[in-house]
C-alpha cells in the first residue's frame, strides 16, 4: 500500500509544472480518505484553490445526467428500445450517409430509428459539431452538423429543445448501433429527460439528483455566488506548454456556463471534488447516500454493463486514454486490467471531462476518486493516467 504522500507530491507536481491548479477527493463507503487543493483558482492574483471553488465539469456532467437518465428508466418512464422519434416527431424519417464502393457518398433512410439505447451508449451516429477551441471536426458529418447550427448561432441563444430540432436535418454517419461515436447523443439524452421529466432538463437533474444527494453547490446553471467561486478558464496558447511564460490565457465562457436561460443548449454542471463525491459514492455504494436509497443497486448495475462489442472497442476505445474499458449507459466501465494498466477494480465506471475532470465509482470496495482541474486542453492522458495510479495505489 502506497502513503497518501505519494499522491500529495504527484499534485503538487502537477502545478509546480504549470497546472493552475487541481483538487481531489477519495471516499470509501461514505468516509473521506483524502482531501486536498493545490494551486491557485486565480493565477494572476495568487488566489489559493480551496474546497469551495467550482470547477466546469463539461462531460464529467455526462455522470449526473445519464444517472437521472437510469433512475427515469427504474421508474418506466421509457425503455430501451423507444424510437426517439416517440419524444422528438421530427426524428421520425432519419437519413444516414453511406459510401459505396467508388467512393460515392448517398444519402438513404436508416433500416432501422434511432432508439433511446443508441442515445444511451453513444451509438446513434452524431458526434458533436465542434471541439473545445471552436475548432471544427474534420468529418462530413460535423460540417453537416455546423451548417445546421448557423441559424442558430445567428439568433444569439437557443434552447436544447430547437437545438434538437435543428440537428434532426443531419444525415448519421452510419446506421444506429453500427458504431460508437462520442457526442451529440448527450444532447439527445438530456433532452428525453425534460420530455419525460416535463421540465427544463437542468431542473429535472437538480431535483431528482442533487438536491437528495444534498449538493448544495452543484448546479448546472449559476446560483447566487456561484460565478465567484469558478476557478479561471485557462486555456494553453498555441505553440506554448505548461510552464512556458505566458502559456495560460484566460477565456470567456459566458455563454457555455451561465444563469438558467442564458446558457445555449444544455448546460453543464458547475461543482466541486466535495460536491461531486456525493455522486460518484451514491453509485460506488449500491445506489445509497446518508443511509437513503436513491436509486436502485441493479440499475448502477446495468448502467456500468458494457454494452458494446468486442469489434467497436477496438475501433473506438482502443487509445492510451480508455484502453481496457468498455461503454454503458453514459459511463466508461473497465473490462481488462491488463489491457487497461490499471491497478483499480473490474467493474470501476465514471467518465472525464474536457476541461480536465475526471470521476469513478468501484462499487467492490464502495469506493470514489473524484479529481478536478480546469485547462484546455486538458493533457487528461499525462494527469489522469497518472493520477489514476497513484490514488488506486493509496488504496
Amino acid at each position: 500500500m502506497s502513503n497518501f504522500k505519494d499522491l500529495d507530491a504527484l499534485l503538487q507536481k502537477y502545478v509546480d509544472d504549470g497546472l493552475p491548479g487541481c483538487g481531489m477527493v477519495i471516499a470509501k463507503k461514505g468516509e473521506i480518505l483524502y482531501e486536498k487543493y493545490f494551486g491557485y483558482a486565480d493565477v494572476e492574483n495568487k488566489v489559493p484553490l480551496e474546497q469551495k471553488h467550482l470547477f466546469r465539469q463539461a462531460s464529467l456532467t455526462k455522470v449526473a445526467m445519464y444517472t437521472t437518465a437510469m433512475m427515469l428508466y427504474e421508474q418506466g418512464k421509457f425503455l430501451m428500445t423507444d424510437p426517439i422519434y416517440e419524444y422528438f416527431p421530427e426524428w421520425k424519417n432519419t437519413m444516414k450517409r453511406v459510401t459505396l464502393p467508388n467512393g460515392k457518398v448517398e444519402i438513404v433512410p436508416v433500416e432501422h430509428p434511432i432508439t433511446v439505447k443508441n442515445i444511451m451508449n453513444m451509438t446513434c451516429g452524431l458526434p458533436y459539431h465542434m471541439i473545445m477551441g471552436n475548432i471544427p471536426l474534420r468529418n462530413p458529418v460535423s460540417e453537416s452538423m455546423g451548417h445546421y447550427m448557423e441559424p442558430l448561432f445567428k439568433k444569439g441563444h437557443f434552447t436544447l429543445r430547437e437545438q434538437i430540432a435543428a440537428m434532426s436535418q443531419v444525415p448519421i454517419a452510419f446506421e444506429p448501433g453500427e458504431r460508437w461515436l462520442y457526442g451529440f447523443a448527450s444532447e439527445l439524452t438530456a433532452g428525453l429527460i425534460e420530455a419525460v421529466g416535463g421540465k427544463p432538463a437542468e431542473k429535472v437533474i437538480k431535483e431528482m439528483l442533487f438536491e437528495p444527494l444534498q449538493m448544495n453547490t452543484t448546479a448546472n446553471y449559476l446560483e447566487g455566488d456561484m460565478g465567484e467561486r469558478l476557478v479561471k478558464n485557462y486555456v494553453l496558447a498555441p505553440g506554448k506548454k505548461l510552464g512556458d511564460e505566458g502559456a495560460l490565457v484566460i477565456r470567456d465562457d459566458s455563454m457555455m456556463v451561465g444563469p438558467l436561460g442564458t446558457v445555449n443548449g444544455f448546460s453543464r454542471v458547475v461543482t466541486n471534488p466535495s460536491d461531486y463525491t456525493h455522486l460518484i459514492q451514491m453509485l460506488a455504494n449500491g445506489g445509497k447516500w446518508n443511509g437513503e436509497q436513491i436509486m436502485g443497486r441493479k440499475t448502477i448495475d446495468l448502467m456500468r454493463t458494457n454494452t458494446i462489442s468486442q469489434e467497436l472497442i477496438d475501433q473506438d476505445l482502443a487509445n492510451n486514454y480508455l484502453c481496457g474499458y468498455g461503454y454503458g449507459y453514459g459511463v466508461r466501465c473497465l473490462m481488462d486490467k491488463h489491457v487497461g494498466h490499471s491497478n483499480g477494480s473490474l467493474g470501476q465506471f465514471g467518465w472525464t471531462g474536457g476541461s480536465g475532470t475526471w470521476g469513478e465509482a468501484d462499487p467492490s470496495e464502495g469506493t470514489s476518486i473524484v479529481y478536478m482541474h480546469n485547462l484546455q486542453p486538458n493533457l487528461e492522458e499525462y494527469h489522469h493516467l497518472r493520477m489514476r495510479a497513484v490514488a488506486y495505489g493509496c488504496l
